[in-house]
Order: structure tokens, then sequence, then C-alpha cells
């Protein structure tokens, strides 16, 4: 059997050198690898939704309903970063996180500034994350006694301090943390859009993971069941003064499916075979191109399962009518607005959505300051070239109608630098050349075909990579490499 969280020495877990409490030897580092993780992650969102600030900058800003699986895995990537064994990686991901949430600013709809960079906003970020972590272990049956706590606190403090150099706002002892977290429950936290969003939308619409992207009749199935045994779960573990204010009652049974949840989780920890928990696994079905992960052959074993599954409700199930060719030429048009353009999936098309295919570039690309603030420039230009052309009625924000009606518009001279500074921060070499390695980073697979372990002396122009960047992006092309990178939930 083996043990989950590390808790102490006396699990054999050597404990991390107060002055350098994260890394490997931390409960964080061994959390935050675990596939159990994502209780904690998709309980402590719901709570810094209800903040105000951050309720509305997920609402304007945030990807999360509209691509949930890549925001997830972003999020991971973010986090084992954030524990690297190498301190240089680590505080080179803080250095991007601050730079990527003083992006983020704007006013909610009752004229409130918002700014993720707020000290005060992102000590609720990180309070959420600690709290739902011990709610869980707790859920779970597992003990944490006070040096155990005392330990698992200073290591979130440093997770903060780390993009917050003076500490942040978090209270320095672990009694003073839990007065605050309660005056912040009762006092602070309000039922935001975002909130009613995460519990009304995005269990029930979820879009399929890859594994079951081509069964979606497979997903739809699964996600009916399991959509409101997820939320009842969520609702069921969040604060009873919360729940109150947000109007959520507690369904019967609740208590128990949520303790059967938990501990069953922890039971997986302890006795599957470890590859089969690890996030890294999880990573493998939300992103099968990313290469060789543990687990691969119980992963090429589900999706098989899939295809079979998919298969047969094919044939229980009538064909869809066939559309005429104009039919799918607008649907087309509609399909490339909604699932390229419209990132933050409001309907709209506006500058968070530009500035969210910035970010998923940046963070695929690990870029550093001066790239990224190419990166983000270029999009902004090209934002003002398509407020210029497009918003015909000066909302600032464009309609998929306005989009249809001047598709021509979307291959402008800002849209060719966006195209060509994509191709300069790929081009890690800097040899005018992008190549098999420089593709996978990107694109997690090349442009028209897959890029085998052959294809590594295979290298791309400038011109042929701003060709068909400009292509897909004008609506005229398809591209499963661009689809993974903006369309692909």
């Amino acid at each position: 059997m083996r043990d989950s969280a590390p808790t102490g020495t006396e699990d054999g877990v050597t404990p991390t050198d107060p002055a350098a409490p994260l890394g490997p030897g931390s409960m964080l580092h061994e959390l935050t690898h675990q596939a159990r993780w994502g209780l904690v992650a998709t309980r402590a969102i719901v709570l810094e939704a209800a903040h105000p600030q951050i309720g509305a900058a997920l609402i304007t800003n945030s990807t999360f309903v509209a691509h949930p699986w890549r925001r997830l895995r972003n999020t991971v990537l973010s986090s084992q970063r954030m524990v690297h064994p190498d301190e240089r990686v680590r505080q080179r991901e803080a250095a991007r996180l601050n730079r990527l949430h003083e992006r983020i600013t704007g006013t909610d709809a009752e004229g409130r500034a918002f700014n993720a960079a707020d000290p005060e906003t992102r000590a609720w970020v990180v309070a959420t994350l600690f709290e739902s972590t011990v709610t869980m272990c707790r859920l779970s049956g597992e003990s944490l006694d006070g040096p155990v706590l005392e330990r698992l606190y200073s290591e979130f403090r440093a997770f903060l301090a780390l993009m917050e150099p003076d500490g942040g706002t978090l209270p320095p002892t672990l009694r003073e943390f839990w007065r605050y977290y309660e005056v912040m429950i009762e006092e602070r936290l309000e039922n935001t859009e975002a909130v009613r969003v995460i519990l009304d939308r995005l269990f029930a619409q979820v879009p399929a993971p890859p594994l079951l992207r081509d069964s979606p009749a497979v997903w739809a199935a699964g996600r009916a069941l399991a959509g409101p045994v997820a939320i009842a779960i969520t609702v069921a573990s969040l604060p009873e003064p919360l729940r109150a204010r947000l109007g959520l009652p507690e369904l019967p049974g609740a208590r128990t499916l949520i303790h059967a949840a938990y501990l069953s989780t922890r039971f997986a920890t302890q006795l599957l075979p470890e590859a089969w928990t690890r996030l890294d696994t999880v990573m493998a079905m939300i992103d099968p191109s990313s290469g060789s992960q543990p687990g691969a052959d119980a992963l090429a074993g589900l999706r098989r399962g899939a295809t079979k599954a998919g298969a047969l409700f094919r044939l229980l199930t009538p064909a869809p009518r066939t559309a005429t060719p104009d039919e799918s030429t607008v649907r087309s048009a509609a399909r490339f607005f909604s699932e390229v353009l419209d990132q933050t999936g409001n309907g709209f098309l506006d500058w968070p959505d530009l500035a969210a295919m910035a970010r998923e570039i940046a963070t695929r690309l690990d870029l550093d300051t001066e790239d990224e603030d190419r990166l983000f420039t270029a999009f902004a230009d090209w934002w003002r070239d398509l407020q210029q052309e497009l918003d015909t009625d000066g909302d600032g924000r464009v309609t998929g109608h306005e989009y249809a009606a001047a598709t021509a518009t979307m291959t402008s001279s800002a849209l060719i630098r966006v195209a060509e500074v994509l191709f300069d921060v790929t081009d890690k070499d800097r040899n005018q050349f992008i190549d098999g390695g420089e593709y996978r980073t990107l694109f997690r697979t090349a442009f028209d075909h897959d890029t085998g372990d052959g294809d590594d002396d295979e290298q791309l122009t400038r011109t042929e990579f701003v060709r068909r960047f400009l292509k897909f992006m004008a609506g005229r092309g398809h591209s499963d490499a661009h689809d993974r990178l903006f369309a692909h939930p």
C-alpha cells in the first residue's frame, strides 16, 4: 500500500528546509502531482469565484467555460512549476504569473474595478487552495495534527511569497488564518455571476475531453449522470454560511456521497498503481499528443473502449441530416467564430479573447518578459484593426454577424505581424526555421500531418509558417494543430 499525501517524518518523508519549503519533499510537491488534487482545484474555484474581484475577472477574461480542459492543463502545469525542484523554474513561473495577472484588469457589472494582481485577491486564491486541501484530507479520513497543519500552511505561504516577496496579505499564523477565512466567508464573498456559471453551466455543459472527443454521445450520456453528482459533491463541501448566501440547499444524502467520493480518491491513491493516480496521467488524457506518459497502456485501453462505445451509440441512433452546401458554409463560419475567436465563450469577440490567445501561446512556450510583451503588443494591434474594421456599431466588441459580414478583413497587416512574432518566439534557436521539436512545443503536433519521431529534421520557413497561420485565422482552412492551440477546450 502506498501513502497518499506526505504528512510528516512518521510517513518516511523528510520535511522541507524551512528556508526553502517548496520543491521535492514538500507536501505541496506531492499533492500537486496527485490526480485527486482535482477535487481541491474544483472546490477552490467556486470559493474564488464568490470573491467579487475574482468573479469579475473570471467572467470577463477567463476561458474556463469555453476551454475548461485547457484551463485545467495550464493550472496543473503552473502549479507543478511553482513546486519544481529547480528554484529558477519556480521564480520564472512566479514572474510569468505576475505578468499575466497584471494584464487582467477592468470593471464589473456594477462598475467596481478589479485587478488580478491585487495582493488581497491573490491571497484569497492561495487561501482557498489551502483550506480546500485541508478539507480534502479531512473528508478523506486523513489526520492532520498541529505540526503537519502548520507545515502545510507554511508551504502555501511560501507559494504566495514567490509572487508576493513581502509575503502577501495572508495572516502569519494558522490561528489568525482561520479567523481571516471566517470573516471572508461571512462578510466578503457574494453570489457572483461566476459562481452561477460554474454551478449551472460548467458541470452541465463541459465539453468532452480529448479522450472522448470523437464519441460525443458517450460523453453526453456520462455527463448527464456525473454532472449532477459533481455539483452535489462540490456544493456539500462548501462552508454552510456560504451555501446559505448562495441559496444552495444541501441535498438529502449529500454528506454520505461526499465522504464516499473523497474516501474513494484516497483509497485509489493508496491502492492503485502510482502511474494511474498521478496528474501526469490525467494530463495525458487531456492532451494525448503531449508525448509518452505514465500509464500509457491504460490510457490506450480507455481510448479503445471509448471508440467502441461511440460506434455502438452511432449504430443505435439515426444519422443526422446532411446539410446543404450553403448551410455548411454558414455553420462553418459560426463554428470558427465560437471555437476559435470567442475564447471566453461570451458570444462576442473582444480584447479578452485575443489576450487569452496570447496567454495560451506564452504559457506553452514559457516566454520571457521581452518576447511576451512583443506577443501581447502584436495581438493588441490586431484587436485595434478588428475594432476599426468589424465593430460597426462601436460597442467595443465584434458579434458573430459582424465577423461573418467582413471575414476578409481577418487577414490584415496587424495579423501578419502576429504571425511573424509567433514565428520569432517559437524559433528558439533563431535559425529562421521551425523544426519538428519547435512544432511540438507550440502545437503538440504539426500543421497538416503528424510529427512522429522521424520529423525532427523537418523545417518550416517563416513564409510558410505565416501563410498557414493566416489561412487558419481567416477561417479559410482547417488545421488540427491550430485547433489544439486555440479551439480545443
